[in-house]
C-alpha cells in the first residue's frame, strides 16, 4: 500500500504538482516511521498538539484520520539550508517507455524535494535548464516560495539540445552560499565533460548530488526486430539491431554509468542512479543522507 504514493505510473494520474509532492512526501516519511533500520526518521517523528494559529499545512491528517487528533508534525531538520534542484528539460528527457517520462519523473522527484525543503524550513530554489537557463526560481524561504518553484516546474517542457556549459556557468556566478545542489538529468554525455563542468560548484562548500534518471529501455533495450532509432536532439538517424542492442550496447552504457559514476565521486559529488520505472523513495533517502551531513 505504502509504495502506491511513491510509484511514477500513479503519481502520473495526479494532475497538480503540489499535490503530487504531498502524496510523495508524506508516503515516504510513513515508510520512515516504519523502517527500523533507517537513520532519519528522528527528522519526522516528533508532533506537538495543535494550538490556535498554527499554520494547518503542518497538520498530520492521517493522525487526525485515525484518532480524530490534531497534531503537527515537527522536524528536527530545521537548519536553514540552502537546497537548489537543477533539472535537465532538454528533448532527451521527453523519452518513455514506460507510461512516465524522463521529464515527469524529474519534476516529481524535484518538487518532493523542494516541498521537503519547505516542510524543514530551509531556503530552496530549482533551476530549469536545456542549453540555456529557461526557468531560475532564486533559494528563499519567503513565504509563496513553494509556489513559484512548482510554477517553474510545470513550465519545464523538453525541447533543445543539453548543454550543461552555459547554465551551469551562469549559476555558478550568484550561487554563492553554502548548501545542498541536486543535479536532475539522463547525462547524455561526456562523462569528463559533465563533471568538469558541474565540480566548481563545490568550490563554495556545496554538497553535490547527480541524479542519473535513464528509462529502462535505455538500459537494456529489448528490440525483435531491426529498428530506426532519432536522436531526439540532433536528428540523427541509427539503424539498430536485436544482436547489437542484446550484445554491445548493454556493455557501452554499463561503462559509460560506471565512468559516469567513478568521475563523479572522485571528485566529490554524490551519484545516485534511479530507473523510471522505480518508486521515489531511494532518491529521497539520497536526499536527506545529505542533508543528515550537513547537520
Amino acid at each position: 500500500m505504502l509504495e502506491r504514493f511513491l510509484n511514477p505510473s500513479v503519481l502520473a494520474s495526479i494532475s497538480n504538482l503540489e499535490l503530487v509532492a504531498k502524496t510523495v512526501v508524506d508516503g515516504f516519511v510513513s515508510g520512515l516511521h516504519r523502517s527500523p533500520d533507517f537513520g532519519f526518521s528522528q527528522e519526522f517523528a516528533e508532533y506537538r498538539a495543535y494550538t490556535e494559529g498554527d499554520d494547518l499545512r503542518h497538520v498530520d491528517w492521517n493522525v487526525f484520520a485515525r484518532t480524530e487528533k490534531i497534531v503537527l508534525k515537527r522536524f528536527r531538520g530545521e537548519t536553514n539550508s540552502q537546497v537548489t534542484v537543477i533539472l535537465d528539460a532538454s528533448a532527451s528527457m521527453g523519452f518513455s517507455s514506460t507510461g512516465v517520462s524522463k521529464i515527469d519523473y524529474g519534476r516529481f522527484l524535484t518538487a518532493s524535494m523542494l516541498y521537503m525543503a519547505n516542510l524543514q524550513r530551509d531556503a530552496y530554489g530549482v533551476l530549469v535548464f536545456d542549453d540555456e537557463i529557461r526557468h531560475y526560481v532564486q533559494p528563499s524561504s519567503r513565504q509563496g516560495q513553494l509556489h513559484r518553484v512548482l510554477h517553474a516546474l510545470d513550465k519545464a517542457v523538453p525541447a533543445a539540445r543539453t548543454d550543461y556549459a552555459k547554465p551551469f556557468f551562469h549559476f555558478q556566478q550568484f550561487h554563492r552560499r553554502r548548501g545542498i545542489t541536486a543535479v536532475v538529468s539522463d547525462f547524455w554525455e561526456s562523462p569528463k565533460k559533465i563533471v568538469d563542468t558541474i565540480k566548481p560548484l563545490r568550490f563554495h562548500g556545496n554538497d553535490v548530488v547527480l541524479f542519473h534518471l535513464l528509462d529502462p529501455q535505455e538500459l537494456r533495450p529489448k528490440f525483435r526486430d531491426s529498428v530506426l532509432l532519432v536522436d531526439s536532439e540532433t536528428n540523427r538517424t541509427v539503424e539498430v539491431t536485436p544482436d547489437y542492442a542484446r550484445n554491445e550496447y548493454g556493455p557501452k552504457i554499463d561503462a559509460h554509468i560506471a565512468e559516469l559514476k567513478s568521475e563523479a565521486e572522485s571528485n566529490g559529488l554524490d551519484y545516485c542512479q534511479i530507473m523510471t520505472d522505480a518508486p521515489l523513495d531511494a532518491a529521497l533517502r539520497e536526499y536527506l543522507t545529505l542533508r543528515k551531513g550537513r547537520n
